[in-house]
């Protein structure tokens, strides 16, 4: 089965201007889904007793994520149209902008959970809450912003002393990387320490490049949900190492606040293109990876560098393959 998991992207987009949160956490997870009479073999486990076949699914089997996502999507299906219901395989959120309105969507999916006896745990459910914590993010009618557990515990973490320990550290870090400018160039010093070949040395670079991502972390913004009816702007740079930009919005306030950084590192080939070509690189990688924002934005769309060197692509009468398929 690859039916697929919602992006933690899409949720952030979902909720725009939600006032009211509640969040359900199903008891039983993959418990829920029985497998198919006659496969249970597939899914035997040996023990000291001999093998097993379990009739229901189990964590841990690769196909269980997907199946009990689709299977939540088609009890869902039509209240999930209604654009106030995210599912992410045992957890819902439901989000409006009014309390009335709340409780008859709440109702309608505790409904539906009875119908299909899917039960809840009690203890893990918040209702009717102005501010909620979802899949690691902070959800609230200012905006998205970090989980401060996470936070606490990447601020927290202790200098690496092997490399599991940094392929730890930039696993979780990786999650919020929406969050954090320039993350590729701020982290290149750790991620080189992964690089096959490379011999382990935690010199004063990588303790510098520890030390800033804990702080970026720190720092975190509270990032604004994209609305199409108001300006957009891109602000994009490029070093040596990595390419950034940030997606900025114009909001009530007269001010422009984030929406979402973007960052990625540079392989061996683009680090030696030209200064120019590198920051139209960045560009490019903004307008691709933000592409359905801006061409929904109902507003020209403003493009920020503080390069002189991408005046070349306005005077160039010639230009090379890669530059022409830009």
């Amino acid at each position: 089965n690859a039916h697929p998991l919602p992006l933690i992207s899409e949720i952030i987009d979902k909720v725009g201007k939600a006032k009211v949160f509640t969040k359900l956490d199903l008891r039983w997870g993959y418990n829920n889904v029985r497998i198919k009479k006659g496969d249970e073999w597939k899914a035997a486990f040996p023990t000291c007793r001999g093998s097993f076949e379990p009739l229901v699914m189990f964590f841990r089997m690769t196909n269980s994520p997907p199946t009990f996502q689709n299977m939540m999507n088609d009890i869902f299906k039509d209240v999930i149209d209604k654009g106030m219901v995210i599912l992410f395989i045992d957890d819902i959120l439901i989000f409006t902008e009014d309390e009335e309105n709340h409780e008859a969507i709440v109702q309608e999916v505790l409904q539906r959970l009875a119908e299909n006896n899917l039960f809840l745990k009690p203890e893990k459910c918040v209702f009717g809450a102005s501010e909620i914590e979802f899949l690691g993010l902070s959800i609230g009618p200012d905006g998205i912003k970090m989980d401060p557990i996470k936070v606490q515990v990447i601020t927290d973490w202790p200098a690496p002393t092997h490399v599991k320990e940094v392929q730890a550290l930039l696993g979780l870090a990786n999650y919020y990387r929406r969050f954090v400018h320039n993350f590729s160039k701020i982290a290149a010093p750790l991620h080189n320490l992964m690089r096959k070949g490379v011999v382990w040395r935690w010199g004063e670079q990588q303790q510098t490049a520890f030390e800033e991502l804990k702080r970026k972390f720190v720092e975190g913004p509270i990032l604004a949900p994209v609305d199409f009816m108001r300006p957009l702007r891109v602000e994009s740079d490029a070093s040596n190492f990595a390419t950034g930009a940030v997606l900025s919005m114009l909001c009530e306030d007269d001010k422009w606040h984030p929406c979402a950084y973007l960052s990625r590192g540079l392989n061996d080939v683009e680090r030696n293109y030209d200064v120019h070509d590198k920051e139209m690189l960045g560009i490019i990688r903004a307008l691709e990876a933000w592409r359905h924002y801006l061409e929904g934005c109902t507003h020209q769309i403003e493009i920020w560098t503080d390069h002189q060197n991408l005046q070349y692509f306005m005077s160039a009468k010639k230009l090379n393959h890669r530059q022409a398929r830009w």
